[in-house]
């Protein structure tokens, strides 16, 4: 053998050999085999949005104990990489460059709630990075971002849909001639809700007779005239959009001046974190205001019960929300549906695993379902529904644990109890 033909076998065994020690990686399978997949995140975790920020982060870690119990993704631990962006949506495309570019995650989620999620949106597509979202109203409406998922049930319509919950029901009193007022957060929440309350009201046929934004927290504190401008148009409908100090501060300003329209709700944001609920007690009493689980008979969406027993008996120890009926599920489905992709595909490529959600739908604690055919990122069916509080006698949190206090008054697939009209706003 020549001494060129041996040189070049030996060449050629060296490489094999590397391959066969290196456990030969599928493409997309960057980095050892032990080496722990890294999922990077920014969340609220101080501010007015705190709350709901460590309820997900808590949802995030169950899922991931869950993952590496059996052994992680891919054979490999999952880790997940995080940032407080204090509420405030403009440090958050400055922690999601940092965890891509500087800390190299292999995949990210969103932080929480509309304005971070679409502060973020740009750079999750400027890095081609599949982008599960929690908690958003139509934040891919601008965008149109193939690989953005949004783990939040309201479906494509979105706020279009709540507000048509809530006049659904208004109408369903048989009343004529209501006259509507509408009252947002001046943020892109706010402008969305706004938006949509304006096209269901259209929708129905009824009349707007105020229609306005106020400064978001902490610039708004005293809502009393706020309240008493809309009381003083004497709105029939008074729908809200409003994030959760927004939500408490405005349920209490209608308490304070006596305003009692026929229904009064909409798109409150927080009104079911379980410190919320203890802090109103019976000043809801006939609020109405969409939520994604309550304990009433008429819903059973996958596994969720044996969920929130995990996440319950760990908040109380954590010390975040008590009761997760909010965003919880949905975060942990969020990561859940993520990983799945990654081990069903045998890839950390984004284009791979963002291709493989897009055509498997979702499969996780809130049940399973498709996408939005039109591309919006949204789910494909609106799992959301309105609920009217009654019955509340205290501020004790048993209060909201039990069926019939929280009653679901629409759509009518999931109504476990007929509305009360009009409503009996903050009678114990």
């Amino acid at each position: 053998m020549s001494m060129k033909r041996f040189g070049l076998m030996l060449i050629i065994l060296v490489v094999v050999a590397s391959f066969s020690m290196a456990g030969g990686k599928a493409e997309g399978q960057e980095g050892s085999d032990t080496e722990p997949i890294r999922i990077g995140a920014s969340l609220a975790l101080t501010g007015n949005l705190g709350s709901a920020g460590k309820s997900i982060l808590l949802a995030w870690q169950i899922c991931l104990e869950d993952w590496n119990a059996k052994g992680g993704v891919l054979g490999r631990p999952v880790e997940l990489v995080y940032y407080d962006d204090h509420s405030n949506a403009s440090e958050v495309p400055g922690l999601y460059t940092k965890l891509i570019t500087v800390d190299k995650v292999d995949f990210i989620q969103s932080p929480y709630g509309t304005p971070a999620i679409t502060a973020a949106m740009p750079i999750a597509m400027e890095h081609g990075m599949v982008y599960p979202g929690n908690a958003a109203l139509a934040a891919n409406k601008e965008f149109n971002y193939k690989y953005y998922f949004s783990f939040w049930p309201l479906g494509p319509r979105q706020v279009e849909g709540i507000a048509d919950l809530f006049f659904e029901a208004a109408m369903s009193s048989g009343e004529k001639n209501l006259t509507v007022a509408i009252l947002s957060e001046d943020n892109e929440y706010g402008a969305r809700v706004s938006e949509g309350a304006l096209e269901s009201v259209k929708k129905y046929g009824l009349k707007v007779v105020y229609n306005d934004r106020y400064p978001p927290s902490p610039a708004t504190v005293d809502f009393t005239p706020v309240v008493r401008a809309v009381q003083n148009t004497g709105a029939d409908l008074f729908f809200v959009g409003s994030f959760p100090q927004g939500t408490i501060s405005i349920i209490k300003a209608c308490k304070e001046v006596g305003y009692k329209p026929k229904l009064f709700g909409g798109a409150m944001t927080g009104v079911a974190y379980a410190a919320n609920l203890t802090e109103l007690g019976p000043l809801l009493n006939g609020v109405c205001a969409c939520c994604y689980y309550v304990p009433e008979p008429t819903i059973q969406f996958g596994n969720v019960e044996d969920f929130l027993e995990t996440y319950q008996s760990r908040a109380a120890v954590e010390g975040v929300d008590p009761l997760g009926y909010y965003n919880p599920p949905w975060a942990y489905s969020s990561m859940d549906t993520l990983l799945k992709a990654i081990e069903a595909t045998g890839s950390l490529d984004q284009t791979v695993v963002g291709d493989y959600i897009l055509a498997n739908g979702w499969d996780s604690v809130v049940g399973k379902g498709a996408w939005d055919p039109a591309g919006s990122g949204e789910i494909a069916e609106s799992r959301g529904f309105l609920v009217q509080w009654r019955g509340i006698e205290s501020n004790d949190l048993s209060e909201f644990m039990v069926p019939g206090k929280q009653v679901i008054i629409a759509p009518e697939e999931y109504q476990s109890g007929p509305m009360l009209w009009p409503s009996p706003l903050f009678e114990d």
